[in-house]
């Protein structure tokens, strides 16, 4: 059984639907379900505007205490969707730039409306958590792993820069942790995860949105007024820097996207081969 099943056993109480994105309601505890189980649940324009609407939603909702965000199928989030990425890249060049900057301000906007988001958000996080999926975790106060997960700061590897996860990754994880997996686009396991700190210990993929509504369920237990102070301490104020650091990592995602390596690094990934890089 895996986390979307799960999901829909125990969340019965409410249902709010747009395209990609199931939200469900049960007692006290939201579920957000990225739902795009054919990529991935790869980030194209549609998700990231169901993702900012779901959370604008809930914020509306009296009744919710906690969040807990996952994905359908087998992964949390593959990235950014590189299909949408390819049609950028075949724009003409001065068409593409205005279109990258739009792209990678929405997803730094998504980012930071969730830490800014005055309720705790749990990341339960079943397979992989890629790129911008990455960032996504880490932009939720909380990541609850499976033991299949894996996570990957992977843009180097397409000749893009991951400004945003990096700059969560630092946030969350320290700098060398960060240089460590930004630098070399490595992968790690759910092992790894938590001895970095990244996640606590990994729980069966049958249980994960389980472990994810308990913590979410802990969380919730403070009174709110104390939850929201705490959160916006962590996340606007210790946290300052961070948001400063989202808008720049934007801007340089977006003017890594035009190089030729970039559009290499896409192509090679549909085409499903191995990058030649221009020398």
């Amino acid at each position: 059984m895996d986390a979307a099943i799960t999901l829909r056993s125990y969340c019965c109480d409410r249902r709010l639907t747009v395209q990609y994105v199931d939200v469900k309601v049960h007692a006290n505890v939201a579920t957000i379900l990225m739902d795009r189980p054919q990529t991935r649940n790869a980030l194209n324009p549609q998700l990231i505007e169901d993702l900012t609407t779901a959370f604008s939603d809930i914020y509306q909702e009296k009744r919710v205490a906690s969040v807990v965000l996952t994905g359908s199928g087998d992964h949390f989030c593959s990235g950014i969707d590189l299909q949408v990425m390819s049609e950028i890249a075949h724009m003409p060049e001065n068409s593409a730039l205005p279109e990258w900057l739009a792209a990678w301000r929405s997803l730094s906007e998504l980012y930071e409306s969730m830490l800014r988001f005055p309720k705790p958000i749990v990341a339960a996080v079943d397979g992989g958590a890629l790129g911008a999926g990455l960032g996504l975790a880490l932009a939720a106060d909380l990541i609850v792993a499976s033991k299949q997960s894996q996570f990957g700061a992977i843009a180097v590897r397409r000749g893009l820069v991951g400004g945003a996860t990096t700059a969560l990754l630092s946030f969350r994880c320290g700098a060398a942790t960060a240089a460590r997996m930004v630098l070399t686009g490595q992968t790690v396991d759910a092992d790894q995860a938590s001895r970095w700190g990244l996640c606590d210990e990994p729980v069966d993929s049958k249980q994960i949105w389980v472990a994810a509504s308990e913590l979410a369920t802990q969380c919730a237990e403070a009174p709110k007024e104390a939850i929201q102070a705490t959160k916006r301490l962590l996340n606007e104020s210790v946290g300052e820097l961070l948001l400063s650091q989202l808008s720049a990592g934007a801007a340089g995602s977006a003017t890594a996207c035009t190089t030729e390596s970039a559009r290499e690094g896409i192509q090679s990934f549909l085409e499903a081969r191995d990058p030649v890089w221009p020398k």
